[in-house]
C-alpha cells in the first residue's frame, strides 16, 4: 500500500481525480499530509500523488487505458477500483472528481467542490465556507455548510442538515432537503423531484413557489416566525417543481 507523505504547516486544497472505488479525506491536527493508495494493483501503479505548493493532487496518469466508459467534463474514465485515503490539515479544501467513487469527508472542510457520476458524497463536520455538488445517479449528505451551497443533481438525493447563506439547487428527479436555512436566498427547481426548506428559528421568511403538479405547504407563515424578532435575518425563498411537491417547515 503506496504512503505519499507531505510537510503542510498551513490548510491545503486537495485535489483528487480518480475513476472508482472510494475516497476517505480526514481533517486533522498537524503539520503533515498523508495520501495511501489501494486496490486495482494497475489503476494504483498509474495514479500519480504530488504536492505543488499548497495543493496536493491525486491523479490518474494514462486514463485511455482503461476504456472510456463514462465522461465527466475532462475526465474519461474506465473501469477498475482505487482506494484513496487522505489526512490534511484542518481548514483544507477539496476538489474531487470522480465517475463511480462514493466519497467521504469528515472533519473542518475550507470548502468543497465535487463532481460525481454514480458516486455517494457523505459529509460529516462543517464546510466552513462554499459548497459545489454535481451529481449523476448519487446522493449526497452533507452536516453543515456555513457559506453558500450550490447543487446540480439528476436521479440523486441532496440532504444538507444546515446551510449558512444562499442555496441555488437544480434536480432532475432527485429530492433536495435543506433541514435548516437562516439567511440568503434558496433558489430551487426541481422535476420529478420534492424540494424541502426548513427555515431557522428567528429567521423571516420571503417565499414564492409554485407546482405545475405537486402540492405547496408551508408551516411557517410570512413575515416573521411567531415568537421571533422583527430584526432577525430574512431567509427568500423561490422555487418551482414538476411533478413534485415544495414545502417549507420549521427548522432548528
Amino acid at each position: 500500500m503506496p504512503e505519499h507523505r507531505f510537510h503542510t504547516p498551513e490548510p491545503v486544497e486537495l485535489v483528487v481525480r480518480v475513476p472508482s472505488g472510494d475516497v476517505d479525506i480526514e481533517t486533522v491536527e498537524g503539520d503533515e499530509s498523508l495520501v495511501t493508495l489501494d486496490g486495482d494493483e494497475k489503476l494504483v501503479e498509474l495514479t500519480e500523488v504530488r504536492q505543488e505548493g499548497r495543493r496536493i493532487v491525486v491523479e490518474l496518469r494514462g486514463r485511455k487505458s482503461f476504456g472510456i466508459t463514462i465522461s465527466i467534463g475532462d475526465f474519461n474514465f474506465g473501469s477498475g477500483r482505487l482506494h484513496v485515503r487522505a489526512r490534511v490539515p484542518h481548514s483544507s479544501s477539496a476538489v474531487l472528481n470522480t465517475a463511480s467513487a462514493d466519497m467521504k469527508l469528515r472533519g473542518r472542510i475550507r470548502s468543497l467542490e465535487s463532481k460525481s457520476a454514480s458516486g455517494d458524497l457523505v459529509v460529516n463536520g462543517e464546510i466552513e465556507g462554499h459548497a459545489a455538488v454535481k451529481t449523476v445517479s448519487g446522493d449526497a449528505r452533507i452536516d453543515r455548510v456555513s457559506g453558500e451551497l450550490r447543487v446540480q443533481s439528476v436521479s440523486g438525493d441532496v440532504i444538507v442538515k444546515s446551510v449558512g447563506a444562499s442555496v441555488a439547487a437544480k434536480s432532475v428527479s432527485g429530492d433536495l432537503r435543506v433541514e435548516s436555512a437562516r439567511e440568503g436566498h434558496v433558489t430551487a427547481q426541481s422535476v420529478s423531484g420534492d424540494i424541502e426548506v426548513g427555515v431557522a428559528p428567528g429567521t423571516n421568511l420571503d417565499v414564492d413557489a409554485g407546482s405545475v403538479s405537486g402540492e405547496l405547504a408551508s408551516e411557517v407563515p410570512l413575515g416573521s416566525e411567531p415568537g421571533a424578532n422583527g430584526d432577525g435575518p430574512v431567509l427568500v425563498v423561490r422555487g418551482k417543481t414538476v411533478s413534485g411537491d415544495f414545502r417549507v417547515f420549521r427548522g432548528q
